[in-house]
């Protein structure tokens, strides 16, 4: 065997990563064994088929991919803060840039985005659980093995390096003879299949199992949101996948299907790929959307304005998603009747968006307004993503699209597309349901702390781009003479990039310190809201309702506290749960060493893996699982308990 494969060369950077990542392996099974935590860690983890959990360690993956996408950007900030800087070579650079973009958007957005919708879509709907919890927790470890597939790439063999869209030729064997390209396509078909899984889990959980009286016009609008999502997920993610395994094929077993010879079509990749890929950019921002909408209801005190319409609008952005992946190249060769259609129907997508925005605006007007730190992300999210959507229409226009094409405007519209219109609103979820899922709420003086210091900080980051780019500095630029003028706005780019550093240090701190110190909660309803989730206790049971509530109206659970609406009105009853399973985990793990084989040419290995997965699922498929009961009597007991009353 040829070791040498294996090993990155390169900086003292790389050296440090190889270490630091073998010091936390050890002190994290050092840690487990000193206190005795793998039976729990077993038997409460990586065996759940809870909803709730799942949708914990999906945060969890989330947060830690944060902090390695944050690294890359911090690098890549500091490599251009100034001319001719040497502190990441041109391999490296182009290393970083593509994982950053991989890492933010599929192993950081989609996951935070997946993780919510576990925690909240089933306690919205009045369910207490999903359809198929055990393919839910099949769904998590694929994505997870997806991900630290991807992520080990960096210390071994090496790191992707043809941008996060790939492009070919860039990224044929012959112009990136590495194995970065392999992880790429191996990764992301792995994790790709968990979240397919996910779109189908969801339709069908929405679908099928909403509480009696939730018609789909009762759906709360994040319940709504993750609805078009997932039908989104279950249209766009085959085409990626299909797109990936072709990529396989020419990279590992000599085929042409991207080539620029022999019959191939490199700009078929362009095609499949921005077929997945602009849908994909709704995929993170509808739910985002949803979350803004539950959090502007609850923290004006009304309902909110227009719902029909801002149905109506996610579904008409979603149909329109689909029919805009060429103006990500119209200067690539299509002709002007091509590109006037897609210039049009991206800049349609402009008109249900705006619609949105307006809903917000009057669902605010006359509101009794709480400044909560969930609401002041909300709030700065309308201008920042305003100025994203005009840029956009900036670059729909195909003529001018020629001036801004693969520029820093470029960078500097996505992100104020992506940052406001996908991370404030996590960041925001996140503090909006932390007490409904812990039972005790993100001290808010440091949540303002860290907002402030993200919100200017963004900015500070990201506006100079858009004069860079007017001035000439292209995208995925690694150096430049000082002569180009370009070095004082970089260098205030970096200067912003080191305060979203701080900004999320200080969201990091609050966790500890309100895990520490913030009195719990025993309401379960901190922020006096509307929907139903907040009608359960906080921690959730893990049967998430006592008696399924009957629905009568849009916000069920505001209606039972204003007009003394009865939402409950069964008695208890014993409740049927599913049974833990590890299955799902050996499946992830056997699906890790199939694609680290893959990645390596190892074919004896990946043989093996590849048998030991179609045992797995056969395995899987004729597993019976009846379940158990929760006795009437243990309900009772834990409510009581749960709410503060004497057992």
């Amino acid at each position: 065997m040829d070791l040498e494969k294996f090993k990155v060369h390169g900086e003292p950077l790389i050296y440090g990563a190889m270490i630091s990542i073998a010091l936390a392996t050890i002190g994290i099974l050092v840690g487990l064994t000193y206190f005795k935590k793998w039976g729990y860690l077993w038997r409460e983890w990586l065996t759940t088929v809870d909803h709730k959990k799942i949708g914990i360690m999906y945060i969890l993956a989330a947060l830690l991919m944060l902090f390695r996408g944050g690294v890359d950007a911090l690098m890549m900030r500091l490599q251009t803060a100034a001319p001719e800087m040497k502190f990441l070579d041109a391999q490296h650079y182009n290393e970083v840039f593509t994982t950053h973009g991989l890492i933010m958007i599929l192993f950081m957005a989609m996951p935070f985005i997946i993780g919510l919708m576990n925690v909240i879509i089933p306690l919205q709907i009045g369910a207490r659980d999903v359809a198929f919890p055990r393919l839910n927790a099949v769904s998590f470890w694929l994505f997870f093995m997806g991900a630290m597939l991807l992520n080990i790439s960096f210390v071994v063999g090496g790191s992707p390096d043809a941008g996060w869209s790939a492009y070919f030729p860039l990224a044929s064997i012959e112009f990136s003879p590495t194995v970065g390209n392999n992880y790429y396509s191996l990764a992301l078909q792995i994790s790709g299949i968990g979240t397919l899984i996910t779109g189908v889990n969801f339709i069908v959980t929405i679908l099928k199992m909403r509480a009696p009286g939730m018609t789909l016009m009762k759906m709360p609008m994040f319940t709504w949101s993750v609805l078009i999502t997932n039908i989104i997920i279950v249209f766009a993610f085959p085409v990626l996948t299909v797109a990936l395994a072709l990529m396989m094929f020419d990279r590992l077993f000599g085929s042409q299907f991207f080539t620029m010879a022999n019959g191939g079509m490199d700009m078929l990749w362009a095609n499949l790929f921005w077929v997945w890929g602009h849908p994909e950019v709704y995929i993170v921002i509808l739910p985002a959307f949803g979350i803004y909408s539950e959090i502007i209801a609850t923290f004006s005190k009304k309902n909110l304005y227009g719902y029909k319409s801002m149905v109506f609008s996610m579904v008409i952005i979603s149909l329109l998603s689909f029919l805009v992946w060429a103006h990500h190249f119209y200067t690539m060769g299509q002709g002007v009747m091509v590109n006037s259609f897609f210039s049009i129907t991206t800049m349609a997508i402009a008109v249900p968006t705006g619609v949105k925005i307006f809903n917000w605006l009057f669902t605010l007007r006359k509101g009794r307004i709480t400044f909560t730190t969930p609401m002041l992300y909300t709030l700065a999210f309308i201008p920042i993503f305003t100025i994203g959507g005009v840029t956009g229409v900036m670059l729909a226009m195909a003529s001018a699209d020629y001036q801004y094409h693969n520029t820093m405007f470029l960078v500097a519209h996505f992100h104020y597309v992506l940052i406001p219109g996908a991370v404030f609103a996590v960041i925001a979820g996140f503090h909006y349901w932390f007490p409904k899922v812990f039972g005790f709420r993100l001290n808010e003086r440091l949540g303002k702390h860290a907002f402030w210091w993200i919100i200017i900080s963004f900015n500070v980051t990201f506006f100079p781009m858009f004069f860079l780019g007017l001035m000439g500095m292209t995208r995925r630029m690694y150096t430049y003479s000082e002569e180009t003028g370009f070095g004082p706005l970089n260098m205030l780019s970096f200067v912003g990039a080191l305060g979203l550093a701080i900004g999320f240090v200080i969201l990091v701190y609050n966790i500890y310190w309100s895990t520490r110190y913030m009195p719990r909660d025993t309401t379960g309803d901190p922020w006096d809201a509307r929907t139903l989730e907040w009608a359960t206790p906080s921690p959730i049971p893990a049967y998430n309702f006592a008696i399924v509530p009957k629905v009568k109206s849009l916000d069920p659970f505001w209606e039972s506290k204003q007009k003394n609406v009865p939402l409950y009105e069964d008695k208890i009853t014993k409740i049927h749960l599913p049974n833990n399973t590890g299955k799902p985990f050996i499946l992830g793990v056997i699906f890790f060493f199939l694609g680290f084989f893959l990645v390596f040419s190892m074919w004896i290995p990946a043989v093996v893996a590849g048998i030991g997965v179609l045992i797995m699922l056969g395995a899987m498929s004729f597993d019976r699982d009846e379940g158990f009961y929760v006795s009437a009597k243990e309900v009772e007991a834990t409510e009581k308990k749960l709410r503060g009353e004497t057992v």
